[in-house]
């Protein structure tokens, strides 16, 4: 959640920033906030000097049995006895409030930075780039549904029958390439100094609402039933709720992790769940970027995060594109944001298979996250993340980009040595 202390101390740079959101609706929260959060410190001092009176009067009774003055003693004692019983009211009352400024706190978005472009949606993202060379086709271009199930490494059928749609079978070659390309960004991120994380698959929902606008996001999740668990989204969430209640030393920051996990989604909305293949679907392998850091360093490892995808993507000889977020389509909890886009010959345009945020203090401050510095000051650490590969969607790309005539698929180089093969065809 947002920091009160903006508010407190600058609530009108808060309103502007609600502002640059087009979420208008939004304003009187600002105010709401900060009125509660009045109320608050005074019930906060009300409880304080209870405290205090106890203290005291503590003091005065032993000095009483000290002068062995037994009637002032016994009235002080009465006296005392009484405040613990409205420390208490007054605390719920405290903390009644808290739970109040808490909830609208959870809905104020963050401060986003400077740099994101002001439009009201996603029509108004920004193309910042376009890397690699569009491929050209002397043969009617197939989807790689049809490539797939021709080549006879897939199975969309069966999978609807034994889960429904939106599941899949990777079948010999097909499964070898998913291994693959998971391999290969796995020695990737090694070798750039990132720690290897297998997470949980199941997380609590306080991690869930730490790490986004829960509400918005529940209808997507997959909840245990009657657990308070869910089967996670993204391996961003695991990794996140790993650190909770941590202080981390200055010292060892940042920390960087690469997270391999299955990811679950409902995907409901409005494009559904219909569309056959590997590009919508509610399980898939995904490898998730993550990073703690001090305030001042999440913008350069914004840009670090961003080179390492988009490396990753050029090796694979994957056409892509990097399309920034502007204000009124980046998530709330998100300082910035933007989309690595790989093309799709079928379809004659780029979709998203990958995403990066920079989320500021927005999620360590939930799960009380901190770094501590040489003068034994604490300070919320800043995090970020970022896809380095879900493999159905970028498979997706990479069969469509690398059909060949005869119904084959070539394989990119750097992939040889994790697959065993140079094309993969039907035998």
């Amino acid at each position: 959640m947002i920091d009160i202390r903006l508010i407190r101390e600058n609530s009108e740079v808060v309103k502007e920033n609600i502002k640059k959101k087009f979420q208008n609706d939004k304003l009187p929260l600002v105010d709401k906030v900060k009125k509660l959060d009045e109320d608050w410190r005074k019930e906060k001092t009300k409880v304080d000097n209870l405290r205090h009176e106890r203290n005291k009067i503590s003091e005065e009774i032993n000095q009483a049995k000290k002068n062995k003055d037994e009637k002032k003693a016994k009235e002080l004692i009465k006296k005392a006895k009484e405040i613990p019983g409205k420390i208490t009211v007054v605390e719920g009352k405290a903390e009644a409030i808290r739970r109040k400024i808490n909830e609208i706190l959870a809905i104020i978005p963050q401060i986003m930075d400077k740099s994101v472009p002001v439009g009201k949606d996603a029509s108004e993202n920004k193309v910042m780039k376009k890397v690699g060379k569009i491929p050209k086709f002397n043969f009617p271009v197939k989807n790689h549904v049809e490539i797939l199930e021709n080549v006879g490494v897939a199975d969309f059928d069966a999978s609807a029958e034994t889960s429904g749609k939106g599941f899949y079978y990777l079948k010999n070659e097909l499964g070898i390439l998913n291994q693959a390309m998971l391999q290969f960004v796995i020695n990737f991120m090694r070798k750039k100094g990132y720690t290897y994380i297998e997470p949980p698959l199941m997380v609590q929902k306080k991690v869930c609402e730490a790490a986004e606008d829960f509400e918005a996001f529940r209808t997507k999740l997959y909840k245990i039933e009657g657990e308070n668990l869910y089967l996670i989204p993204t391996a961003e969430h695991a990794i996140l709720g790993m650190l909770a209640g941590k202080t981390i030393p200055e010292e060892q920051l940042p920390l960087k992790f690469f997270g391999y996990s299955m990811c679950f989604r409902k995907e409901i909305g409005s494009h559904g769940i219909n569309e056959k293949g590997l590009w919508r679907t509610h399980q898939f392998n995904k490898i998730e970027l993550f990073i703690f850091c001090k305030p001042e360093d999440s913008p350069k490892y914004y840009e670090e995060l961003q080179k390492n995808a988009e490396e990753i993507y050029q090796a694979l000889e994957i056409p892509y594109r990097i399309f920034e977020c502007c204000s009124g389509d980046l998530g709330d909890w998100k300082v910035k944001s933007s989309d690595l886009e790989a093309y799709r010959p079928t379809t004659k345009e780029y979709g998203e298979v990958g995403s990066l945020s920079n989320c500021g203090d927005y999620q360590a401050r939930d799960l009380e996250i901190k770094g501590l510095n040489r003068k034994g000051e604490r300070y919320v650490l800043h995090t970020l993340n970022n896809t380095a590969m879900a493999t159905s969607r970028a498979m997706v790309s990479l069969i469509e980009n690398n059909q060949q005539k005869d119904g084959s698929i070539k394989i990119p180089k750097v992939l040889w040595k994790y697959t065993g093969f140079k094309v993969m065809k039907k035998v």
